[in-house]
């Protein structure tokens, strides 16, 4: 398949999700330098999923009225200005509602991006666009935090290096000749079938939000206080990325041949397993600290993609994005928790707070998955779709799943619709 015709979505995509991924580790980082509380620190990371959730309701009615090239490059625009406004203005509060500006227009971005890319696919070509669409998604982000150590972040110059990635993401779609998508079109949240469906799908994803945002927030925090270097934080962040990436493919293969609910079971035992190391080595050097980030994010970000796939399981194929889209709303109120939730311990116990939160909201994830194993029969291992690898879940909207190949069974009204949370 030719890359000509999505090159331009594509390359703003890079440059969309390297800025993303440099602010996510950036504005944590300098905050803990600042001496500002992890209550603090961590209301950046709910303010952002809360406002990616809002601007999935919001953003369709808005394209709705501009049209996706004066949306995508005024949402763009919008981001590089929140993170100009925390260099400007180095105040905690100020931040909590600049991160809340960023996460909504991101998601926007988001959307409109992967609706284009959706317009362009066919049943032939899905499977190539999205695991395309996954790697630079996830390579741009990985590299993106490599770039907080090229400045200093008690200085201006990473905040005028992310907002120069932001701009430039807007260039290769404002330039582009391609036609615009379809209007995207206003998701309507109703998570009562969701968990009738399967009730350890729901909680999983509500669980799994909870882990990433506590995560993904803190674990900066963490780093700094733990006295690392920039680049050994940044490499910190980055190893749970690459153990998410090495872990999911295996476990979901597995869960392909057994009761999803006991890979379930498995992962979060993982997570209670490397969240208990976490608290009695958390003063260790870096290599081992690498090493429980590693195992950490192999259990972060997979469990999202068990629970999605326990959930399809249950579900008929034309309702694959409804139930995924849903999910993914579930999603994003963990992520709200997350961050505050560990915060809390970090306040409370110091630094390795932050292993206790990844410890014991796994061992929830673990117990609930292998309690629904004695209320529900497992699904024939021959009736069940195959495990489907996804992106990070911070990274999508519910547009994401009308790419994924799964959703070449979906009605054709329902592959049109976005919505998301992170």
């Amino acid at each position: 398949m030719p890359l000509l015709p999505i090159a331009s979505l594509l390359v703003s995509t890079f440059f969309l999700m390297a800025g993303a991924g440099l602010m996510g580790i950036l504005l944590p980082v300098r905050g803990s330098i600042e001496g500002w509380s992890s209550y603090q620190i961590g209301a950046f990371g709910t303010s952002y999923a809360i406002a990616f959730t809002a601007g999935c309701v919001i953003i369709p009615k808005i394209v709705q009225r501009a049209g996706h090239v004066r949306t995508f490059s005024s949402l763009a625009s919008l981001m590089a200005i929140s993170v100009l406004l925390c260099a400007i203005v180095v105040d905690p509060y100020a931040w909590i509602v600049f991160r809340g500006l960023a996460g909504f227009a991101l998601a926007g971005c988001y959307m409109i991006i992967e609706s284009w890319l959706n317009e362009r696919v066919t049943n032939e070509t899905r499977g190539r666009i999205f695991s395309i669409y996954m790697v630079v998604t996830m390579g741009a982000m990985m590299g993106g935090q490599y770039v907080m150590p090229l400045s200093q972040p008690q200085l201006t110059v990473p905040f005028m290096l992310c907002a120069i990635l932001f701009a430039l993401a807007v260039i290769p779609n404002a330039l582009s000749k391609a036609q615009s998508p379809k209007p995207l079109t206003t998701i309507r949240i109703n998570l009562m079938p969701i968990f009738r469906n399967s009730p350890v799908a729901a909680v999983g994803v509500l669980l799994a939000g909870l882990l990433s945002g506590a995560w993904n927030n803190m674990a900066p925090v963490f780093g700094e206080k733990a006295g690392l270097s920039t680049t050994e934080i940044a490499t910190l962040v980055v190893a749970a990325m690459a153990g998410g990436i090495v872990f999911q493919v295996p476990l979901g293969r597995i869960s392909d041949k057994v009761d999803r609910r006991y890979v379930m079971t498995a992962a979060g035992l993982i997570g209670v397993a490397a969240g208990t190391a976490g608290v009695y080595l958390s003063g260790s050097s870096p290599a081992v600290l690498f090493t429980l980030a590693f195992l950490i994010g192999g259990v972060v970000y997979p469990a999202y993609s068990l629970a999605v796939a326990h959930a399809n399981d249950y579900a008929a194929d034309s309702d694959f994005v409804k139930i995924a889209s849903g999910m993914l709303i579930l999603y994003g109120v963990g992520t709200m928790i997350g961050p505050i939730y560990a915060a809390f311990l970090m306040e409370t116990f110091g630094p390795r707070g932050i292993f206790q939160s990844i410890g014991s909201a796994a061992a929830f994830y673990a117990a609930y998955s292998f309690y629904r194993t004695y209320r529900r029969e497992a699904m024939p291992v021959d009736e069940r779709p195959d495990f489907q690898t996804v992106p990070l879940a911070r990274t999508q909207t519910p547009a994401s799943f009308a790419l994924d190949p799964r959703a070449e069974l979906a009605e054709p009204d329902e592959t049109e619709a976005p919505s998301k949370a992170a």
